[in-house]
């Protein structure tokens, strides 16, 4: 696979440190030209994977969080959210929507919705007790890419 460009970033799981991963990878993207919309659905998804980290694969604690980016030929943007936390048992309930592994804190179980709808495309990988990896990708309209 080509890359054109990529980047990588690790954090903290903390809460405050949301904002600043869709920012980074905003401004990464930014190179190939986006729409507005199409930068607000990628900011938008990665929120809601990196707040996926903080409140579940390490719940009361504070583990790693690691984001990369591929920007491909093709105006496809690839991103990777890794987390070595707790894993998940079952991904695919995990990935229906109003599902929530923490219903005493009334979450809206609709992360991976989310994702979905702003991505052409999310894909989860996770093992109990090592992490998760979600991959999210999303193809740029050309005509306003400049790559």
């Amino acid at each position: 696979m080509t890359v054109l460009n990529e980047m990588s970033i690790t954090f903290e799981s903390r809460s405050s440190n949301e904002a600043f991963a869709r920012s980074a990878v905003a401004a990464f993207v930014m190179q190939l030209d986006p729409t507005v919309g199409e930068i607000s659905d990628l900011k938008t998804a990665v929120s809601e994977a990196v707040t996926n980290c903080v409140v579940h694969a390490y719940r009361h604690s504070i583990g790693t969080i690691r984001i990369s980016v591929r920007l491909l030929p093709d105006y496809t943007i690839m991103i990777r959210i890794a987390d070595k936390g707790c894993g998940m048992e079952d991904v695919h309930k995990a990935m229906e929507p109003l599902y929530t592994s923490l219903p005493e804190e009334e979450r809206a179980g609709l992360g991976f919705a989310v994702m979905q709808s702003f991505c052409d495309s999310v894909s989860v990988r996770s093992t109990p007790g090592k992490g998760t990896v979600v991959t999210l990708k999303k193809r740029l309209s050309p005509r306003y890419a400049n790559g």
